[in-house]
C-alpha cells in the first residue's frame, strides 16, 4: 500500500490545544489527503482557534497519499477512517471493490464550476502536439491510474478513439515529479491539478493541450467519504471534525485574510508564499461550497459519463450513496454560533 503517514499529530501541531474533558476519551480520526491547498485538512489545525473540537472530542491524525485510489484501499482495510477521495476513485470503490457502506458526507471542491479552475493536461511550449490526436505514439502522466485526473485523460483519449497501451503509453508520476519529468521530456504530457498547473516555473516552458472540463465536463472533483458503520459509531466526533473543517473554510475563504491563509499554505506545503498569493482561495482556485456541500448533480452526471466510456460496467444512484446528515448538522450549529462543549 503506497501511503506514508506524516510525522504530525495536529494535536501536537497546534500545541495549545485543550486536553479532553471528563468523559469520553476523544475518537482518533484518520484523516487521508493528497494535495494542500486543494485538501484543508492539513490546514485546519495550524492555527489556534481553527478547529477548537480538535483534541477534545476528536485527535486527528493525517496520512498522506499519492492518489486517492490508494485511499480507497485504507478505507477498505479499516487503515482510514475518512478521507478526501475523487469521484472516479468513489465509483470504482462502490462498483468493483463492493464497498456499499461507503458515503459521499461532504463537499471538498469542484472543478470546471462555472467561473472556476479547471485542471489542465500540459504538454511543452515547443511540442509538436497541437491535437489530441497528435498524442498517439506518446508518454502521458498521470498521478495514479484510477485518479479523476486519470480519468480526464482517458476520457480525452476515448473520444478521439486512442487508447492506453495501444496507442499511447500512460506512467504512473507523483504530481511534484511532473514538472521535471515535461522538462527533461521524459513525458509528452502531465496531468495537473491545483496548484501544479498554476506553479509559474511550469508554465513558462508548457501550456495547456486541453482542461479536465473539457475532457469531462464539470465535476464533484474531490469529496469527503466515510463508512456508514464509522459515522453511526462516531456521529458526534464527526460533526465536530465537519464543524472544525467549515470554520476553516470560511476563514479562508473571507478575503480580509488572504494574506495569513497563503501563509498557513505555505507553512502546509513548505513552499514559498508567492506561489499561493495570486489565485488561492480566489476564482482562480477550485469552487468549494461554503455549507460543504456535494453537487450530487454533476457527480451523478460524472458517474454516468463513466459508464458511458466504459469504465463502469452498470452505474448506480448517487442519492444511495450519499449521507449529508453530518454536514447539514455542522452547517446549521455552525451558523447559529452554537458549538458543542
Amino acid at each position: 500500500m503506497r501511503f506514508s503517514k506524516l510525522a504530525m499529530l495536529a494535536v501536537v501541531a497546534l500545541g495549545a490545544m485543550a486536553m479532553p474533558s471528563q468523559g469520553a476519551e476523544p475518537v482518533k480520526l484518520r484523516i487521508g489527503w493528497v494535495v494542500v491547498p486543494s485538501d484543508l485538512a492539513p490546514m485546519m489545525f495550524l492555527k489556534p482557534g481553527l478547529a477548537p473540537h480538535a483534541g477534545k472530542t476528536y485527535t486527528p491524525e493525517l496520512i498522506h497519499f499519492a492518489g486517492t485510489s490508494t485511499i480507497v484501499t485504507a478505507l477498505a482495510s479499516g487503515e482510514l477512517d475518512t478521507a478526501a477521495i475523487a469521484y472516479s476513485t468513489f465509483a470504482l470503490a462502490i462498483e468493483n471493490a463492493g464497498m456499499k457502506d461507503l458515503r459521499v458526507i461532504a463537499d471538498s471542491f469542484q472543478d470546471g464550476a462555472p467561473g472556476y479552475h479547471t485542471n489542465d493536461m500540459m504538454v511543452r511550449k515547443e511540442s509538436p502536439i497541437r491535437t489530441i490526436e497528435d498524442l498517439k505514439g506518446k508518454v502521458l502522466a498521470t498521478n495514479e491510474a484510477g485518479s479523476a485526473v486519470d480519468m480526464a485523460v482517458r476520457a480525452m483519449l476515448a473520444k478521439h478513439h486512442l487508447q492506453d497501451k495501444r496507442d499511447v503509453t500512460m506512467i504512473e508520476v507523483k504530481f511534484p515529479d511532473m514538472k521535471a519529468m515535461l522538462r527533461e521530456s521524459k513525458v509528452d504530457l502531465v496531468a495537473t491539478p491545483a496548484p501544479f498547473d498554476l506553479d509559474p516555473e511550469l508554465t513558462a516552458f508548457a501550456r495547456t493541450l486541453f482542461t479536465q472540463r473539457e475532457a469531462v465536463g464539470p465535476t464533484q472533483m474531490i469529496m469527503r467519504v466515510a463508512r456508514q458503520g464509522f459515522l453511526d459509531k462516531n456521529h458526534a466526533a464527526m460533526v465536530d471534525f465537519m464543524e472544525d473543517y467549515l470554520r476553516t473554510l470560511h476563514y479562508l475563504l473571507d478575503p480580509a485574510n488572504h494574506r495569513e491563509a497563503v501563509g498557513i499554505i505555505a507553512q502546509a506545503t513548505k513552499q514559498k508564499p508567492e506561489l499561493y498569493d495570486n489565485w488561492a482561495f480566489t476564482k482562480l482556485d477550485y469552487y468549494r461550497d461554503p455549507a460543504g456541500l456535494p453537487n450530487l448533480d454533476v457527480l451523478q452526471a460524472n458517474i454516468d459519463t463513466q459508464k458511458e466510456l466504459g469504465f463502469l460496467k452498470t452505474g448506480f444512484e448517487v442519492k444511495k450513496f450519499a449521507d449529508l446528515g453530518v454536514v447539514n448538522e455542522a452547517a446549521a450549529r455552525l451558523k447559529s454560533g452554537i458549538a458543542r462543549q
